[in-house]
C-alpha cells in the first residue's frame, strides 16, 4: 500500500511510522535539509499553500495527522483564523489535490472536541451526535470533517474520520505527563475525593493499531469513528493506575469537590477545574462493530508502558 502521512515527526506521527515500515509510506515534513536526503520526504511548510502533485503520486491513502493543536494561553491576535487555515483549509487543500491525483482514501485525524468539552456521567458522546465544539481548535475540526465529508459526496474521494480523546503513551506531554510526574514524587495528592466522574482515554497505539485498521478496511469508507481504551476512570483512579505503574505508594487527601470550584472561581481557573471534576467519555460501539476492532492494549498496560517510558526518561536526565 502506498501512503502519504503527514505530521510524522509528531507523538502520534511517529509512532505510526514505526507501525507502516510494510508500507511505501511518503512523508510531509517541515525540516526542508530532511527533505533533500530521500525522494520520501516531501517539504512542505504551509499545507494550506502546498501544491505538488508528485506528492500524491501513485499514493493509495493520505493519512493526514498533522495540525495546529490546542494552544493554553493562546497569544495569537486572531486564533480562529489560525486553526482554520492549518486545519480546516489546510486540510481541504490536501483532499482536493488528493481526488485530483486519484488517491482512493482520505484519513482525517480530528478531535473529540468536535462533540465537545464535557458529558453528563453514563451519557458518553457517539459517533453520530451533532457536532457542537466549544473552541477555537474544536470548531475548526469541525468545518473541516464537514466539507471532507461533502467532498466525498460530490468526487467519491473516501472519507475516514477518526476523534480520538486524551491520547496518552510514552514520551507523552501537557496535562499527562505533568499528573504522571507529580504522581512519581509519591507524595498525597488532594483526589480522593474525585470519585464520580468518568474520562475516556485512548493510549497512542491502539490509535495507531485503529488508524492502520481503516487503511484498507472496506466498512471504514464515509465513516466517523470515536476511539478510546474501553475503559473509562475517574480522576482518583486514574491517578491509582499511575502509582501502580510507575511503581508508588499512593494515598489521595479526600478534599470535597466544593473546595476545588471554590478555588476556580476565586483564581478564575474555573475551566481548568471543570475539566479536573467533569466526565468527558465517549462510546466506541460503532467504530467495534462497524470494523469488528477493539482496543489490542488495556489501560493498565498502556499506563506502564508510559511510566516505563518516563522512567527511562528520568534516568537520563
Amino acid at each position: 500500500m502506498n501512503i502519504l502521512l503527514t505530521g510524522s515527526s509528531g507523538f502520534l506521527g511517529s509512532r505510526l511510522c514505526t507501525r507502516l515500515k510494510n508500507h511505501d509510506v511518503k512523508k510531509l515534513i517541515r525540516e526542508l535539509s530532511l527533505s533533500k536526503e530521500s525522494d520520501n520526504y516531501i517539504y512542505c511548510d504551509n499545507l494550506s499553500c502546498f501544491n505538488n502533485k508528485l506528492a500524491f503520486s501513485n499514493v493509495d491513502v493520505l493519512i493526514h495527522c498533522a495540525a495546529r493543536v490546542h494552544i493554553m494561553d493562546d497569544t495569537s491576535t486572531n486564533p480562529l483564523d489560525d486553526y482554520r487555515e492549518v486545519n480546516t483549509e489546510g486540510t481541504l487543500n490536501l483532499a482536493r489535490q488528493a481526488v485530483e491525483a486519484g488517491v482512493k482514501r482520505f484519513i482525517f485525524i480530528s478531535s473529540i472536541k468536535v462533540n465537545g468539552e464535557s458529558t453528563q456521567l453514563g451519557k458518553p458522546f457517539k459517533f453520530d451526535d451533532q457536532r457542537s465544539p466549544e473552541d477555537f481548535y474544536g470548531q475548526s475540526k469541525s468545518e473541516a470533517e464537514e466539507q471532507l465529508l461533502q467532498l466525498a459526496k460530490d468526487t467519491g474521494l473516501e472519507v475516514v474520520i477518526i476523534r480520538p480523546t486524551l491520547v496518552y503513551g510514552p514520551g507523552v506531554k501537557a496535562n499527562f505527563a505533568s499528573l504522571l510526574n507529580l504522581v512519581s514524587k509519591g507524595l498525597p495528592l488532594p483526589f480522593g475525593c474525585i470519585k464520580d466522574n468518568k474520562r475516556s482515554l485512548v493510549s497512542v497505539d491502539n490509535l495507531v493499531d485503529l488508524i492502520v485498521t481503516c487503511i484498507d478496511h472496506p466498512k471504514a469508507a464515509n465513516q466517523v469513528f470515536l476511539v478510546s481504551d474501553d475503559n473509562d476512570v475517574s480522576t482518583n483512579e486514574m491517578v491509582q493506575q499511575m502509582a501502580k505503574a510507575l511503581g508508588k505508594s499512593q494515598w489521595q487527601v479526600p478534599i470535597p469537590t466544593a473546595c476545588y470550584r471554590l478555588v476556580g472561581k476565586v483564581t478564575g481557573k474555573e475551566d481548568v477545574i471543570s475539566r479536573l471534576l467533569g466526565s468527558l467519555q465517549v462510546d466506541i460501539t460503532h467504530t467495534k462493530d462497524t470494523l469488528g476492532w477493539k482496543p489490542p492494549q488495556t489501560l493498565e498496560d498502556g499506563f506502564k508502558q508510559t511510566a516505563n517510558a518516563f522512567l527511562q526518561s528520568k534516568l537520563k536526565d
